[in-house]
Formats: C-alpha cells, sequence, structure tokens
C-alpha cells in the first residue's frame, strides 16, 4: 500500500530492527518503544484495520505476539509481565493505518515511565532488544 510504513518496512524499502520473519508475518521493534523491547507484529498483507484482516491470519498474529511474550519473560529481558493490545481504529489510538500488535514487555514499578513514553514517544535508542528477543525466540518451543 502506498504511503503506508508498515508496507515500506515489509517491502525492505525503510529499515526496521527485525525480530522475527516468516512469509506472512513480521515482527520488529517500535520505533517509539513504550518499554524495552516494545515490539510490533504486522500482517505483511495490508489490511487497514481488524475488520480486513482475516481470521486465520489474525490467529496466527496472536500465536506469535504470544511466543513474543513469552520470549521477553523468560529471555534475558526479563520482563515481569506483558502487555498485547491492538489500536483498531483512530478512536482507539491507532496511528499506522495497518493492523499490527503491541508486545509491550513490563516490569513491576514501571507504571509511571510507561505512561510518561506514551505522552510523550521517542525514538528508540538501541537494537540489542531484538537480538535478545531473537535469542530467546530460538530457545523456545
Amino acid at each position: 500500500m502506498p504511503g503506508c510504513v508498515f508496507c515500506a518496512i515489509i517491502a525492505g524499502e525503510s529499515p526496521a530492527a527485525v525480530v522475527h520473519e516468516d512469509d506472512d508475518l513480521i515482527a520488529f521493534l517500535d520505533a517509539r518503544p513504550l518499554s524495552r523491547g516494545h515490539t510490533l507484529v504486522v500482517p505483511k498483507r495490508h489490511a487497514s484495520g481488524l475488520s480486513e484482516l482475516d481470521g486465520a491470519l489474525g490467529a496466527r498474529m496472536f500465536a506469535l505476539g504470544h511466543r513474543l511474550a513469552l520470549a521477553a519473560r523468560d529471555g534475558a529481558l526479563r520482563a515481569d509481565g506483558v502487555n498485547l493490545v491492538v489500536n483498531d481504529g483512530r478512536a482507539a489510538f491507532q496511528t499506522v493505518d495497518h493492523v499490527h500488535l503491541h508486545v509491550v514487555p513490563r516490569h513491576a514499578g514501571d507504571k509511571r515511565s510507561v505512561v510518561g513514553r506514551f505522552l510523550r514517544r521517542r525514538p528508540r535508542t538501541s537494537d540489542d532488544a531484538a537480538a535478545l528477543l531473537r535469542d530467546a525466540l530460538r530457545s523456545s518451543p
């Protein structure tokens, strides 16, 4: 889809810290993360929102999100919890018109810092979390 930042990443026209990629899905670090390891799971076939997303592909998207959540908890990121979030539509804070699942690692006591980052999102400073998540994914079933 012309003008879609996620489609540009999928096409290799824009850079991203890729955590996982297969024929149908790509997962990469959010450019303005709420926490270290904040990852987006994106279907390669463009769908603006959930109403355009094939149900089976949506299930695979959530299955990968589940694996990433476990990797964030059990791997070197040592998250205490994980938020899995889909913002569907502008009213739900969707800012990119390409459906995607946020996988946001959380740590005990981080509520204030995560809320602050939500209000003032800044660019990510390091891609080391991508390597940590890739390693944890390779170690998981």
